[in-house]
């Protein structure tokens, strides 16, 4: 695949496996740019490769707006580490929140099992006393 490469957006979204409603939502937040040709829109290895690291970033957590800031700075600079600073600051700001939420998650798994708990405790003392016979006085 060379440069000159170009893709229709059908093409994109069976090699991607994605609907090409969703490709067009990648366009108009500014993540694609495709050409026209009329009402045909053409994709180039370049927006294939953009992409595949949109659907990657989502796989991995980013939002769209950090997979465009990415790109933005890749559009306006060559630095590399520039580039692979910010980078790092995602992955440290996505390691965090995944972290956090582990940490909720793991709160809410103890808070559901003392609720189970109760809640067994208390059918049990609901059928045991159903279960025994009504006490008759003898007075």
């Amino acid at each position: 695949m060379n440069d000159t490469t170009t893709y229709s957006i059908g093409e994109l979204a069976r090699e991607f496996d994605i609907t090409t409603r969703s490709i067009r939502f990648y366009e108009d937040q500014g993540l694609l740019t495709p050409s026209r040709q009329g009402q045909t829109r053409l994709y180039t290895n370049k927006d294939r490769v953009r992409l595949k690291l949109i659907l990657r970033g989502k796989r991995l957590g980013f939002s769209l707006a950090e997979t465009k800031r990415l790109f933005d700075l890749y559009d306006m600079e060559n630095s590399s580490a520039r580039q692979l600073q910010t980078i790092f600051e995602l992955i440290d700001e996505k390691r965090a929140s995944l972290h956090q939420q582990l940490e909720d998650i793991k709160v809410i798994l103890v808070e559901l099992g003392n609720l189970e708990e109760r809640c067994r405790d208390e059918l049990n003392e609901l059928q045991n006393a159903t279960a025994q016979p009504a006490k008759v006085s003898q007075e």
